[in-house]
């Protein structure tokens, strides 16, 4: 059957094939052009933002001037995440590009460094596999990357020729986190470590690195971190059902800065925090935290994030989460740490007897907690109900009193009614063991968070900011497993390029050994 018996012989029904046939390829040029836009786009505002950063740095020659530091700053962090952008495309290595690239040649590494030579040999040996004749040295390659900050690795294939029938052997070449990368695992994991943990943005990095006599620069260290979160997302996604199939969830947010793209201009996003952790009533199931960004924070972002949780949700008055509480799938939880900061703010303010009692009262609430922590939850709930129960009803009792005495325009007054008015939901702890008395395990968890903010401007792009939201989830749940978390990135960033998707729970912070 040849290629022209493939089509109809019917006039109109070969006219409504080549019709279907120019719109498909018209709908395949649209994708093209749209997306060669796209990158002509990026690559532009690229070079714009080096020639803006070149001139600052020539404004700042010969003076000091914290707001040009803080603009160079910026326009740093935007550059940085258009390159990790960049970064977190897929890789395309042509087999024969039509015209070569102008590319900048690699730099070396420094003979200075130490290095470690690995030989790879063929597994077939020294015998031919296509003929059984010997075989005889033909040459070898050489390959090297920096598995961690100081050290790199030399990777020798020899070749080996058929004295017979010339059939050439060769080593496999090692897997590496990134195809032909100069990166390690473990300079990798550094990278990530540094700028997500340790809030070291990368163009900091690249000048930390030059001072040991390695040329790393910025552009190259952002696209390393968009194409490692990118292998990494796979075990983020992993990580969210592990925190979602739970039965109770801490949960919180906190603002984001962001440069708004085009005008430098800055906009509020919002990082979410989702916090599973039950030790504290003796389960010993693995914590975990999961991150997510959104460029605001309208209440149908915690809809989403939690459609699949059933159970109890510890969180704020956020109005957002009323949604999922009329459910009837989840029910709220309040916190006594937000009750009682109300008063302590009033306290630290204006100390009075009637604050100094609210906050001893809510102080014999948390004592009560200290003596049942890790214990099983009905030994929790037991206890809760014979020593927590009274104080809470004389609580409440006290509080009702108090504000009939006081202007409903105080800050008393909105301190109390912030209790009474979520009363049911700070009382709920008290009938079930498995619920904590605050919501501080998500505080802690946004600890980092503050500390990067106050460091720098977060996020020079929404897209950075949702790269920051997966490797914070697995750099928090590390630090809630007492797992470091760079050897455990180190770990990952090895293995999880050739790791069978369907088995990516392996690769969990509590199910790796790292060293």
């Amino acid at each position: 059957m040849t290629t022209a018996d493939a089509y109809p012989d019917d006039i109109e029904a070969l006219k409504a094939l080549l019709l279907e046939r120019d719109a498909r390829i018209g709908h395949l040029e649209e994708v093209v052009e749209s997306h060669e836009a796209a990158n002509a786009t990026a690559k532009a505002e690229i070079e714009h933002l080096k020639l803006l950063i070149a001139k600052l740095r020539r404004m700042q020659f010969g003076r000091s001037s914290e707001k040009l530091d803080h603009q160079s700053e910026q326009l740093e962090l935007r550059l940085e995440e258009l390159e990790a952008d960049e970064g977190a495309a897929p890789i395309e290595i042509p087999k024969t590009p039509r015209i070569a690239p102008a590319q900048t040649p690699r730099k070396p590494l420094p003979e200075h460094l130490p290095r470690e030579t690995l030989t790879h040999w063929p597994v077939s040996g020294e015998t031919c596999t296509a003929c059984g004749g010997p075989m005889k040295p033909l040459g070898e390659d050489i390959s090297e990357h920096v598995p961690s900050s100081f050290r790199v690795i030399r990777h020798v294939r020899p070749k080996l020729a058929c004295a017979r029938c010339d059939h050439i052997a060769r080593a496999a070449a090692p897997s590496r986190p990134i195809e032909r990368g100069l990166a390690g695992s473990g300079l990798l994991a550094h990278v990530l470590v540094s700028k997500f943990a340790d809030h070291v943005p990368l163009y900091r990095q690249s000048t930390i690195y030059a001072r040991e006599g390695v040329e790393l620069d910025r552009s190259l260290l952002a696209k390393w971190v968009g194409h490692a979160a990118n292998l990494l997302q796979p075990l983020v996604d992993a990580l969210r059902r592990h925190v979602m199939v739970a039965t109770k969830l801490h949960a919180d947010d906190t603002p984001v800065p962001v440069l708004a793209p085009g005008n430098g201009k800055k906009k509020t996003g919002r990082l979410w925090v989702y916090v599973r952790d039950d030790r504290n009533s003796g389960d010993m199931t693995p914590p975990a935290v999961w991150f997510a960004y959104t460029p605001d924070r309208k209440g149908i972002h915690p809809q989403q994030h939690l459609e699949s949780f059933n159970g109890t949700l510890q969180a704020d008055a956020y109005g957002g989460y009323q949604a999922i509480y009329e459910t009837g799938r989840v029910a709220e939880a309040a916190c006594w740490a937000h009750a009682r900061r109300q008063f302590y703010e009033l306290h630290a303010a204006r100390p009075n007897a009637l604050n100094t009692e609210a906050l001893e009262r809510i102080g014999a609430l948390y004592k009560v907690e200290e003596s049942i922590r890790g214990k099983p939850p009905d030994e929790r709930r037991s206890c809760r109900q014979i020593h927590a129960k009274p104080l809470l009803d004389q609580l409440h009792v006290w509080l009702s009193a108090t504000l009939g005495t006081l202007s409903r325009k105080s800050d008393t007054s909105r301190a109390i009614l912030y209790a009474l008015n979520r009363w049911e939901a700070l009382t709920r702890y008290c009938g079930d063991g498995r619920l904590e008395i605050d919501n501080l395990p998500v505080e802690r968890a946004l600890r980092g968070v503050a500390i990067g903010r106050r460091n720098y401007l977060f996020a020079a792009a929404d897209s950075g900011a949702e790269r920051a939201a997966a490797i914070y989830s697995l750099i928090g749940t590390c630090k809630l497993n007492g797992i470091d978390p760079e050897a455990y990135l180190r770990h990952v960033l090895v293995r999880i390029a050739e790791h069978p998707v369907n088995r990516i729970g392996n690769l969990l912070p509590w199910n790796v050994l790292v060293t």
